[in-house]
């Protein structure tokens, strides 16, 4: 562990900053209260420190990553075992909040997975607003890497500019006027109260918002329409990637017209998030295969984890590495139905072997030590290094604090926390 996450406690989340960046007098909802009332681990009771090291080359392998998925030739492979959905492409749109997950141990890098609809962006503005120092020395010493305030100006902008880029003919001179942040019975989201602060961000831009079910959606035959009028965008938080379940039928049909812009969409999370991928990015063969320079090659075997996709006449050799391994769905999220190799039973192992799995070789979670806000003194949390990017850019870089096999957002002390970015000589164990 390095110094400043063993050492450090010299920042940390203020409550009274927590309670004044979350509140808004003019919302209907008391953001606060429903803050701790529903998801009381959200906000990390400390910050994670990085390299400048590390984070440039997290953001390098974002762009590498980025630049490969839109090679014809990888579309191509990609498509091919995607849901027929994935391959409508008239909207040109790039998908906003790609998340990309590290470990970090030490001096190596591991992407753990990408995600197409990560949460917890504007989660992180609140964390990063609410963080004080133990004096204004400290403060000064730790400066973020970007402001909240432009991460919000950005986050407004990756939205009209998707809207532009689905029918640029058009749109250039219609504004987006209306947004439908759309996921299933979002009021019972674990995070709704992320919703609330996206429907506040885009009004205060002078942009409507609804947050919907998707079952409130109907199509017409021209446009995607709730009780109250057109739905120009949806921001996506749905888990039905392929838009497969009869309450989003209207959805299904609307962005299948080209009558909605939907941002991330199907094709998106086919091209990127689908975690057989991993195995492609982690193979120096068949990255040759896909004609991948050789600097970029190394790069990405370097910081992908060697993954296979789980077959069953690889059982037997699976099962004696097992405790060098991490298995996930192939087309899971949220840690769901994930397992650490070394905690498998034979049961669990059967249906992995039966079902859609990959095996990832294991990379070691960072370590912070943390105190206070219902941790213990002492206590090491596991962490996780998220990097929000639109484009191939990253705009936002995270922390998420957790104990157990996975991340969960049940730990006291854990949840999102600012990533400061600190000299290497400040890091030294």
């Amino acid at each position: 562990m390095t110094a400043l996450n063993r050492d450090c406690f010299c920042i940390g989340l203020d409550d009274r900053a927590l309670s004044s960046a979350l509140a808004s007098p003019g919302d209907a909802v008391d953001l606060d209260a429903l803050v701790r009332e529903r998801c009381p681990h959200v906000f990390a009771a400390r910050p994670v420190f990085a390299s400048t090291d590390a984070l440039a080359r997290m953001a390098e392998v974002v762009k590498a990553i980025d630049a490969l998925v839109r090679q014809p030739v990888w579309e191509e492979r990609a498509l091919a075992q995607a849901p027929t959905i994935a391959r409508h492409g008239a909207q040109g749109v790039r998908g906003v909040f790609f998340g990309y997950d590290f470990h970090l141990d030490g001096d190596r890098l591991g992407l753990i997975e990408i995600n197409t609809n990560a949460g917890g962006a504007l989660l992180n503005v609140v964390a990063a607003r609410a963080q004080r120092g133990c004096c204004d020395t400290v403060q000064r010493l730790l400066p973020l890497p970007r402001s909240p305030d432009a991460l919000e100006q950005d986050i407004v902008a990756m939205f009209r500019h998707e809207w532009q880029l689905a029918h640029p003919a058009t749109h250039a001179t219609r504004p987006l006027r209306r947004i439908a942040i759309v996921d299933e019975a979002p009021q019972a989201q674990y995070l709704y109260p992320e919703f609330l602060l996206f429907e506040r961000l885009f009004r205060r831009h002078g942009l409507e918002a609804v947050v919907l079910d998707p079952a409130e959606l109907r199509f017409d035959g021209q446009s995607l329409r709730d009780a109250a009028g057109v739905i120009d965008l949806v921001y996506n938080r749905l888990t039905d990637f392929a838009f497969d379940g009869p309450e989003v039928a209207a959805l299904r049909e609307a962005y299948l017209a080209d009558a909605v812009v939907v941002t991330p969409n199907p094709r998106a999370h086919a091209l990127y998030a689908d975690k057989r991928h991993l195995a492609v990015l982690s193979d120096d063969t068949a990255l040759r295969e896909l004609g991948v320079p050789g600097a970029t090659r190394e790069l990405l075997l370097q910081a992908v984890p060697r993954t296979q996709v789980v077959h069953a006449n690889d059982a037997e050799d699976l099962w004696a590495r097992r405790r060098q391994l991490f298995f996930k769905p192939a087309g899971g999220f949220g840690s769901r139905a994930a397992y650490r190799g070394d905690k498998l039973t034979r049961r669990v192992w059967e249906s992995i072997v039966a079902g859609d799995y990959v095996a990832q070789e294991l990379v070691p979670p960072g370590e912070r030590h943390t105190e206070g806000e219902g941790a213990e003194p002492g206590d090491t949390l596991k962490y996780d290094v998220r990097n929000y990017a639109y484009d191939g850019q990253v705009q936002w870089v995270a922390a998420r604090l957790f104990q157990g096999q996975t991340t969960n957002f049940r730990t006291p002390g854990g949840g999102f926390a600012p990533v400061y970015r600190a000299p290497a000589r400040m890091l030294r164990p």
